[in-house]
């Protein structure tokens, strides 16, 4: 599913800035951002541009240059990031809904309004031949955040569902699969070619050296293998790894189409670590915990140290019937994004 950077909401909450006069508080969702005191009230519907977003160079947008201006060789325009203004966290930004759309909540207008996101080169050690994109049997690997379902947190409150939570590690994403006696090893959007041009290719050296290739083809099982690739020249190798290492946070059954269930994955990625090296699990903080009851709380629990950092990117949620799952992204790391 692909992010709606920019998409039509209502305002649910207007509150006070503790810390400026002629600023105000708009609450979306469970997004906070800054905005001139007046401007808006709550039950308005809005344009809201998530974090992440790059807005084009436009003159409705200008006003954003001094403080969000980007240009690079993959992108040009105005960056949306988590700041802090006057004191108070803002994410995103709100503005009036242009003439000529047709108003309803939740419309995602991305494409329109030309927003995209922001995404970083590829490192050159993930770089390789292409075999093509992301197979179509697969879901790619993206969790909704929590703050974009707030009837969704509420009503697994209300039922005290439970979920599993792991730590979200900043590294890169990693599928590798087994299907009908094929095996394939992907990024977040292509599947890379398994050949001598691409045998120093970060995703194949660690698909191949790591046994979980030949794990996966000698078990024949029609799964996917979904994890975490971090090491050297990977986001920064934020947790400090000598060397390649996957850590796996999702196992998907390509014959049921579904999620393995926290448990199923558990029992069959003991199977995996035992004849595989370098392919970890990624930790786990709570095998079975009902949710808090507000997104703030959840956010709350995203902040604290990761494998080695002492900022995390934050934590996932995963239900334990393997139907439903979110991240929350710690806002002290987003504040610390360059």
């Amino acid at each position: 599913m692909e992010r709606k950077l920019a998409s039509i909401r209502i305002i649910d909450e207007i509150r006070p800035h503790t810390n400026a006069d002629s600023l105000e508080l708009a609450i979306v969702g469970g997004w906070q951002t800054v905005v001139k005191k007046g401007e808006f009230k709550a039950g308005d519907h809005v344009v809201y541009f998530e974090v992440d977003s790059v807005l084009p160079v436009r003159p409705e947008y200008e006003f954003l240059r001094k403080c969000c201006y980007v240009r690079k060789a993959w992108v040009e325009g105005f960056r949306l990031k988590t700041i802090k203004l006057r004191g108070e966290l803002s994410q995103g930004l709100i503005t009036a809904i242009p003439g000529g759309f047709v108003t309803f909540e939740g419309r995602d207008i991305t494409e329109a309004l030309g927003v995209v996101k922001w995404d970083p080169p590829v490192p050159a050690q993930l770089s390789g031949q292409v075999k093509g994109n992301f197979p179509a049997f697969i879901p790619k690997t993206d969790q909704e955040r929590v703050q974009n379902l707030h009837r969704e947190v509420t009503e697994a409150h209300a039922n005290r569902d439970l979920f599993e939570v792991t730590i979200k590690l900043d590294g890169t994403s990693f599928t590798a699969y087994h299907y009908d006696g094929q095996v394939g090893v992907c990024s977040r959007n292509l599947e890379i070619k398994i050949n001598d041009e691409n045998k120093d290719n970060t995703y194949v050296k660690l698909f191949v050296d790591s046994g979980l290739a030949d794990y996966l083809l000698t078990q024949k099982l029609n799964i996917a293998v979904q994890g975490e690739l971090m090491g050297p020249g990977v986001q920064g190798n934020r947790e400090k790894l000598s060397e390649a290492t996957l850590f796996v946070f999702d196992i998907f059954n390509i014959d049921e189409q579904r999620y393995l269930t926290p448990i199923e994955r558990e029992h069959l990625f003991i199977r995996i670590y035992a004849n595989t090296k370098n392919v970890h699990h990624v930790m786990v903080l709570h095998k079975a915990i009902e949710l808090p009851s507000t997104i703030s709380e959840i956010l709350k629990m995203a902040e604290g140290p990761s494998v080695v950092n002492e900022v995390r990117e934050g934590i996932v949620f995963k239900r334990l019937d393997g139907k439903f799952s979110f991240k929350a992204i710690s806002n002290e790391f987003l504040l610390s994004e360059k």
